[in-house]
């Protein structure tokens, strides 16, 4: 059975709660310390590395994308939300923003030194994620580092009906960290580090965020 494609609602559902998206989480505030800890840990090692620009994938208003270039990242985002995008570039002018999906990203093969995906795998089903880790392995140089966070969970399913003031259709899934881990390791990743914290203010699940790089 072909696992089921969110992306038209998911697109849909992030056009219609753009503005409102902008409007209430301009920066990172509602991130905890050890999510930005976790983001400015791997802003220093793609520097480090110098093994070319970052991708924000999945960058939404591109809020973590400029977070990265006031740490000396040359950072772009890409987007499946129109309407993400058009509030990235007229709120970012300085960053470059794309609209398209992360199975197909808008990058030649190994020329990424790093890659971002901020809670853009929520609402991708597990029989999916190889195919989306694989494209993250395509655009990466050997030693070129990944971050992405998460809802913890066991993979299980969950309609999300209401968002930001606004109805909408969403589909967003728990993914198992373990599960995740294999995923990439499949594909070529080493996790380098894992940290699984559990819900704080308005969370409801338990938040993951893996560190991988990779291989040579």
């Amino acid at each position: 059975m072909t696992p089921p494609d969110h992306r038209p609602q998911t697109r849909q559902g992030y056009d219609t709660i753009a503005e409102d998206f902008a409007r209430l989480l301009p920066g990172l505030d509602a991130e905890t310390a050890l999510d930005i800890a976790m983001i400015d840990d791997f802003a220093a090692r793609c520097a480090a590395a110098q093994l070319g620009p970052v991708l924000d994938a999945g960058c939404g208003t591109g809020r973590v994308s400029a977070h990265l270039a006031a740490r000396g990242l040359d950072v772009s985002g890409v987007d499946l939300s129109p309407g993400m995008v058009d509030l990235a570039r007229r709120t970012r002018p300085h960053l470059r923003f794309d609209v398209g999906a992360l199975e197909d990203l808008p990058a030649t093969d190994a020329t990424l030194g790093g890659l971002l995906a901020w809670y853009s795998l929520i609402h991708t089903t597990p029989d999916r994620l190889p195919a989306i880790v694989g494209e993250f392995a395509r655009v990466l140089r050997p030693g070129a580092w990944l971050l992405t966070a998460f809802q913890a969970g066991d993979g299980r399913r969950v309609e999300i009906t209401s968002a930001y003031g606004h109805p909408v259709e969403l589909t967003n899934y728990r993914h198992d960290p373990q599960h995740l881990i294999v995923v990439l390791a499949e594909a070529g990743f080493d996790v380098h580090a894992h940290l699984h914290r559990g819900a704080e203010g308005v969370e409801r699940t338990p938040q993951s965020v893996l560190l991988a790089r990779r291989r040579a």
